[in-house]
């Protein structure tokens, strides 16, 4: 046999300008570079894994002992929170995008009885579990909860907080007061909210469960650790059934993380080997996180995703999201239907953008960690000369006016 040895990997640096991942800040980088090679008991790896987990109560605030990180991506940190999902338990879960839709498939997957499973084991249609599909484009409202809590009255309700298959922000505080309201435990995917948005999630009792990621408003590595945080009733609950799964159970999880029985120890019991260029590179994005403070973060979002906005909405394109570190769009009516064509132009060309993985197909273009005036010109010029192939007639002076509008006051005040 003949044993085929490829050339090294050389991957070039891109612009990532999708949902996410984003671009990793170089601090982080050098952070996971620079750290030396150490036994994943070593001192300071659990020094560090001890203040990244008083480091994410502060990013998340919340007072709540039951906050740490789970290894891995976003998925792993959300598993790990439907763990507590059992079969026959009733839920209702909210789908307004692709994600939320995977993350109902997972309910329906845990919520499952084993005959449900057996007869269709890719797709389980658990009688207990009901699934709200909101169209694609709109977002989960507080009245659209209320009406299903009231009628289905489950144990656990889940909503995503932020859905980047549609770009969509949900109501938050509606889903937590309906929670509260019905006496049900609340589960949320804030995998594209956290260190974006600005807010406090013990702002919203009726939430039990919150799980994230690490590489979207954190800007750290994929393959770190997705923030996770329980109330105590959540943990109660899990106590009482417990869970299929060793490695997401998040009571084992947190042990590992010096949290037992929700206090802090001293030292945590083993549970699995974490990898020290993680935990630095986890800890330092948590440090930018906490330098930079999530209103000011919040602000920076807001004025650069209404610049790009503002600038491709001049392009003859139609913005259809509302979050602020991604814009969804619908192309000018001439353009229509060569989505895919324009996004793989654009990815050939090192600018990653992303289409909407279900229908409609749309565009989305991303902002995660590019919060700098050059950053939005670069994106937007981009985005124009993508255009202007396809044949679109882009107003260059009117959509530079309209970034100028936007940053001028910013560098008037430097």
């Amino acid at each position: 046999m003949t044993i085929q040895i490829f050339p090294r990997l050389e991957i070039p640096e891109t612009l990532a300008a999708g949902p996410g991942p984003g671009n990793t800040d170089a601090r982080v980088l050098q952070a996971f570079a620079g750290a030396g090679v150490a036994d994943h008991m070593q001192a300071d790896v659990l020094r560090g894994m001890i203040e990244c987990k008083h480091m994410l109560r502060d990013i998340w605030g919340t007072q709540n002992t039951y906050t740490f990180a789970v290894a891995g991506t976003g998925w792993s940190g959300l598993d790990a929170m439907f763990s507590a999902v059992m079969p026959g338990d009733k839920v209702v879960a909210f789908s307004n995008g692709t994600f939320s839709g995977i993350d109902s498939l997972t309910l329906r997957i845990k919520a499952a009885t084993q005959a449900e499973l057996a007869a269709d084991s890719l797709n389980p249609q658990a009688a207990s579990v009901t699934v709200i599909e909101v169209p694609h484009g709109q977002s989960v409202s507080a009245e659209t909860v209320d009406a299903a809590l009231a009628e289905h009255k489950p144990k656990w309700a889940f909503m995503a907080h932020w859905e980047t298959g549609s770009g969509r922000v949900n109501d938050i505080r509606g889903f937590s007061d309906a929670c509260e309201r019905h006496g049900v435990m609340g589960l949320v995917d804030a995998v594209s909210s956290l260190g974006v948005a600005d807010f406090s999630i013990d702002d919203y009792p009726g939430i039990a469960g919150w799980a994230s990621c690490p590489q979207k408003g954190l800007c750290c590595l994929p393959l770190t650790y997705a923030p996770v945080s329980f109330r105590e009733e959540y943990v109660h609950s899990l106590k009482a059934t417990g869970a299929y799964t060793y490695v997401h159970n998040p009571i084992f999880e947190a042990r590992h993380w010096g949290i037992v029985d929700g206090a802090d120890v001293e030292k945590g019991s083993y549970h699995r080997t974490h990898s020290g260029y993680a935990v630095a590179a986890f800890h330092e994005s948590l440090r930018l996180t906490l330098q930079e403070g999530r209103a000011n973060r919040a602000e920076s979002y807001r004025m650069h995703e209404a610049a790009l906005r503002d600038a491709v909405t001049a392009m003859g394109c139609k913005v259809t999201s509302n979050m602020t570190s991604l814009v969804v769009l619908n192309l000018p009516d001439d353009l229509a239907g060569r989505e895919m064509e324009l996004v793989q132009n654009c990815r050939a060309e090192g600018f990653g953008i992303w289409p909407t993985l279900s229908a409609p197909v749309q565009i989305r273009i991303g902002i995660l960690n590019q919060l700098r005036p050059s950053a939005i010109w670069e994106i937007v010029g981009r985005f124009a000369d993508a255009m202007r192939a396809l044949g679109a007639d882009v107003d260059q002076a009117a959509v530079d006016a309209i970034l100028d509008q936007h940053y001028a006051p910013a560098v008037a005040a430097q």
